[in-house]
């Protein structure tokens, strides 16, 4: 799935580690192999799906959940840095929801057109989005962190009747007012109690108008039936390669994404997901609200990224949707905390003998690592981790914890799940089967059997907004090609390696997928995140032959504590250089570092967490 900028993990404070009256273990007599075949054999046997719902619409899943759960909670909010979380049981939103899409609809009588959502994760973005999917109109989720003028470009695009924003979009929101460059009928202010004024109106009010028309006798918004395919969402990719396309999604789609994970992830009214990345990208809207939304799971929302770690030990999640650089930033904290305790030998050696016992059916594992899981809340039991590949050895240290770690693989074009892996048999490395709703190929495949992804889902998007040459581009035969270079394997488990646009080509033919190389970068501490790509020789003008150029943000901190204080950025090079040439050693010549760089600002990324690889490029030539 193609999230934040500026990302920086807090620290972890470790307590000491107690794991008292566990020395007994390293003593007995485990035949490893032995277990390890039994576990196997387990596995395949016991392996089998959940029961899969099947829902057509998100207005079903509404009606349904909001009736069941009506007393249990959903939303748990900080509305207030100074106060508790705030609980807002599945009643009180369903009221909500239903008040605010009467308004919309006779209030504001902007039934069926187009309304931007922008701002960051809240309540009332939950039930604007909700009261859209179920009868008001056509939702635009619209990254916060756009500029105005992209902003208004959004806007335009989309010919948007209405803006729904939250207060820290104010200022831009006026100016865009101001300049009169749009043709927006109203602006509505999240929990704003504002009275409509010219075109400008706060949510708070709308819901009081809304529910007026109810007691009144008005019913017509739950009465109104929702078409499965009619297209009720259009989102605009981030694009890391071009510009950004709009996707036009049905209920149908986002409806099919509930059930496919419900064949492979089972979550109960008792788990809690924290939501941790932006609700505009639909790997958070769809996984990360609607499918809570239909298993009776509440949701706790982050206060942002520097409230990480005591959100998550405040409201005790007890699963995480995030993307790789998240999930390898918690690593890299509580495994540089464990070495500072001197407590490595004995979590490696707890780790090897807590798989031994969890193979013959003796799991302490959530025992014997309870102060890890205390800095995360200490109720955390699934992990999903999307976006981007991520090493295979920070997967498997998750498992070895008493975590499930989770991949999923798809595109907001796909609404975005395509691939998951099921919590009964997970492989890590891999990003999951193609899941039931979906028929994924590999087209073309070289020596390796790998080849570019081609995707038929009933998740697959209705096509690009206003661009029928372009969605013909990307379909054939049904299948959507999706740009990425992956393989299956001999159980269906798809990998991926590679994406077409990013491959660097030898002028011998031969193909260089970047993200190989930079996961083996992400192994050295000294550096902090590296892109990959072939580099023209500007000397060289009439040579086609790419070098391939490593740009690298030193890990200054790590470079510090291995090498010690007041290094010059000469010997920062060198250090890193010398690290990469190790690399080098392990892969095959012609994908050899040739040209390391250092970078001293941040890479531009998408909300994703992706770098913005063609601005970066861009930026050299």
């Amino acid at each position: 799935m193609r999230i934040l900028r500026d990302f920086k993990i807090p620290d972890f404070k470790f307590p000491k580690f107690k794991m008292d009256g566990l020395s007994d273990i390293e003593e007995m007599d485990i035949d490893y192999d032995s277990i390890e075949k039994q576990r196997e054999n387990k596995i395949k046997k016991n392996a089998k799906g959940y029961e899969v719902s099947n829902y057509k619409t998100i207005k079903e899943v509404f009606q349904s959940s909001t009736t069941k759960y009506a007393d249990n909670t959903f939303i748990l909010e900080k509305f207030n840095s100074k106060e508790p979380f705030k609980e807002i049981k599945f009643k009180e939103y369903r009221s909500d929801v239903i008040s605010l899409g009467t308004a919309l609809n006779d209030y504001l009588k902007i039934k069926d057109t187009r309304v931007i959502i922008i701002g960051e994760n809240t309540y009332h973005w939950y039930i604007s989005y909700m009261a859209l999917l179920c009868g008001s109109g056509i939702a635009v989720p619209v990254d916060k962190e756009l500029p105005e003028n992209e902003i208004i470009n959004v806007i335009n695009r989309s010919r948007a009747t209405a803006v729904i924003y939250s207060a820290k979009k104010k200022d831009v929101i006026n100016k865009i007012k101001e300049a009169n460059v749009t043709d927006v009928k109203y602006f509505i202010q999240m929990y704003s109690d504002d009275e409509l004024n010219g075109n400008s109106v706060g949510l708070n009010y709308l819901i009081k108008q809304g529910n007026i028309l109810i007691n009144n006798g008005n019913d017509s918004y739950m009465k109104e039936e929702i078409n499965p395919d009619e297209f009720k969402v259009l989102l605009f990719t981030s694009g890391t390669t071009s510009s950004s396309k709009g996707v036009m999604l049905c209920n149908r789609n986002l409806a099919e994404n509930i059930n496919a994970v419900s064949a492979y992830v089972k979550l109960y009214t008792s788990d809690r997901l924290m939501s941790i990345l932006p609700l505009h990208h639909t790997y958070e809207s769809t996984i990360g609200y609607l499918l809570p939304l239909a298993t009776g799971t509440s949701i706790s929302v982050c206060q942002g990224l520097r409230y990480i770690v005591s959100d998550l030990q405040e409201t005790k999640p007890t699963a995480v949707l995030t993307v790789p650089l998240l999930v390898e930033n918690i690593y890299k904290k509580i495994n540089a905390n464990i070495k500072k305790s001197k407590k490595d030998s004995m979590v490696n050696s707890m780790i090897h003998i807590t798989n031994a016992l969890k193979s013959v059916g003796v799991d302490i594992k959530r025992k014997v690592f309870k102060e890890i899981h205390e800095n995360l809340g200490g109720n955390i039991r699934i992990i999903v981790s999307a976006a981007a590949p991520i090493d295979k050895k920070i997967g498997k240290w998750f498992e070895d914890i008493g975590i499930t770690f989770i991949q999923g693989y798809g595109l907001t074009e796909t609404a975005p799940i395509a691939a998951l892996t099921p919590e009964y048999k997970t492989k890590v490395g891999s990003a999951g089967k193609p899941v039931v709703c979906a028929d994924i190929k590999i087209d073309s495949p070289n020596e390796k059997g790998e080849g570019e992804i081609l995707i038929k889902s009933k998740t697959l998007m209705l096509g690009y907004y206003e661009d029928e040459e372009t969605t013909n581009e990307v379909m054939e035969d049904g299948y959507f090609h999706s740009g990425d270079i992956g393989y299956l394997d001999e159980e269906g488990y798809l990998f991926i390696t590679g994406r077409c646009k990013n491959v660097i080509v030898t002028q011998n033919g031969k193909n260089i997928y970047p993200e190989e190389i930079e996961l083996m970068l992400g192994n050295i501490p000294e550096i902090k995140e590296s892109m990959v790509y072939g580099k023209q020789d500007k000397e060289k003008k009439n040579d086609k032959e790419l070098i391939i150029t490593a740009k690298v943000i030193p890990n200054y901190d790590e470079i510090e504590r291995l090498h010690g204080k007041g290094l010059t950025d000469e010997q920062v090079y060198e250090i890193i250089w010398e690290k990469i040439k190790d690399v080098n050693r392990k892969l095959t010549s012609y994908k050899a570092i040739k040209k390391l760089e250092i970078k001293k600002d941040e890479f531009e990324k998408t909300t994703t967490m992706k770098i913005k690889r063609y601005v970066e490029i861009k930026k050299d030539n």
